[in-house]
């Protein structure tokens, strides 16, 4: 648990009003000065929460938005540290917000550009300076993929990711999520759109991670050239079974006039399966449109067509199929919604950055332990990952981590399968391709079909692109290893 700074002698009467089930100031001093403190929650990937663990902050956050005044007793004594290498608005306010009116203090670093990191400290050396004991809770955003899984890493405290590159944004997914359970009373089922930039949005690689999970349909209308990246899709299909196809969007109206539509659904592999015709599968009409902005600080829009980027007008809204939808955004939006929507009582883009309050208070109470989540069942279960022993870095992305960091973010990866076996990336989680593999105490490499790599304890497991980089490291071919 956190440390608590509370004086713990005053009568439990004279203690400020709690959260109904949070243990009293008393409790949670004992439980902090006893015994050895447990390891920290954190939440890095919408992966880091179970489905029930979501629908329990959703019915926290509701009695948070209700009263939001009412709940300055919850965390007295405890501070929040934003550590945000990248600008921001509504997370990082939000999140201050949130903590003040749990009754905490924050501590603010909105421009890292001034802070030690120009004198060259590494990420992993200012998460242990500012979770050693200057905050109980950390909430990070960075640029590059996997800085909060590595910040986790090396954290004494809950580390919350607020957005790391173009990986993942999962407290934006819970708020979006959160928004969909109070306008429609559930997500699953729910038939969403998600519009514009889908290749370098965070949020909306987390938010089609989650509504997969909750068996949601998805219709992506992308901005030519900004289509869902194949790694998303790939592991949309792989983990949570989702069939994508091209999608007939004509009853979408303008919205989709110029766009490739396709349909993710995990509900109907079986009538996909049947289905045969050649325009795509019918939407028929949808719950929510999600629409983004061209993130144009992760490229330089040279790969934007030259096509006008797609706007959401108020014809548009009048397209049958979206009569009941409501209007979605993460903000800031640019020109891909219209002023004139903003009248429109299903625009909820404003009362969606409101709700970020709430439900990040309910957050923030939950990792620092001190509100139970009722009925919220087992937590999501840890990847482990292993160090790459010897060679070079396997990672192809170069927005990794791991490749960004010049220290204390050696590679590390995780294995997806093991018969063939397929590994991806421990921080940004992308598939890693290698033409031979070695294991670092025999120094022999293998051919990537090999039955014997199966033998071969992950931790000794060696990955190179070819078998000159692999002789070159002191390796030797395995007998019969094409080639040699």
């Amino acid at each position: 648990m956190a440390r608590m700074t509370q004086d713990t002698a005053a009568d439990s009467s004279s203690e400020p009003d709690r959260v109904e089930g949070a243990p009293t100031l008393r409790e949670a001093a004992v439980l902090a000065g006893g015994g050895e403190a447990p390891t920290a929650r954190h939440l890095v990937s919408i992966d880091d929460i179970s489905l029930q663990e979501m629908h329990a902050l959703f019915r926290l956050a509701d009695r948070f938005a209700a009263e939001p005044r009412a709940f300055a007793g919850t965390c007295p004594g405890f501070i929040s540290a934003s550590l945000f290498y990248e600008p921001s608005t509504r997370t990082r306010l939000s999140f201050e917000s949130a903590m003040l009116r749990l009754g905490g203090g924050v501590l603010t670093a909105a421009e890292m550009t001034s802070s030690s990191v120009v004198k060259g400290e590494s990420l992993a050396d200012t998460i242990r300076v500012v979770g050693g004991g200057y905050a109980d809770v950390i909430v990070l955003r960075h640029p590059s993929e996997g800085a909060a899984r590595l910040a986790a890493r090396y954290s004494p405290v809950p580390v919350i990711n607020a957005g790391d590159g173009s990986l993942e944004h999962p407290t934006q997914t819970l708020c979006d999520l959160y928004n969909l359970h109070v306008e429609r009373g559930k997500i699953e089922g729910l038939d969403v759109v998600l519009a514009g930039d889908l290749k370098y949005s965070r949020t909306v690689h987390s938010f089609a991670y989650a509504l997969a999970r909750f068996g949601a349909n998805i219709v992506c209308v992308p901005q030519a050239g900004l289509e869902l990246p194949d790694y998303v899709v790939e592991r949309l299909h792989e983990d949570f079974q989702v069939e994508p196809m091209r999608a007939d969007a004509r009853r979408l109206g303008n919205l989709a006039s110029n766009s490739d539509a396709v349909y993710l659904t995990p509900q109907k592999p079986h009538q996909l399966s049947l289905f045969t015709d050649a325009r795509g599968w019918e939407v028929q009409s949808v719950d929510a449109v999600y629409m983004t902005r061209p993130q144009t600080e992760r490229h330089s829009g040279a790969e934007l067509s030259e096509t006008t980027y797609l706007r959401l007008e108020k014809r548009a809204m009048a397209a049958e199929s979206l009569r009941d939808a409501v209007v979605m955004h993460p903000l800031p939006r640019r020109d891909e919604i219209s002023d004139e929507v903003d009248a429109d009582p299903r625009s909820i883009y404003f009362k969606q950055a409101a709700r970020g309050v709430p439900i990040r208070m309910a957050i923030l109470a939950w990792l620092l332990g001190r509100v139970p989540l009722e009925s919220a069942g087992e937590p999501s279960e840890s990847v482990e990952s292993y160090g790459v022993p010897v060679g070079p870095n396997p990672c192809p992305n170069p927005s990794c981590i791991s490749r960004t960091e010049t220290r204390h973010a050696e590679p590390r990866f995780r294995i997806l399968d093991r018969d063939p076996l397929r590994v991806a990336c421990a921080y940004c989680t992308r598939e890693l391709s290698h033409a031979v593999i070695g294991c670092s105490r025999s120094r022999i490499f293998h051919a990537p079909q090999a039955g014997t790599i199966r033998l071969i304890l992950p931790e000794h497991l060696v990955f190179f692109g070819n078998e000159e980089a692999a002789v070159e490291a002191g390796f030797r071919p395995a007998v019969g290893l094409t080639g040699h």
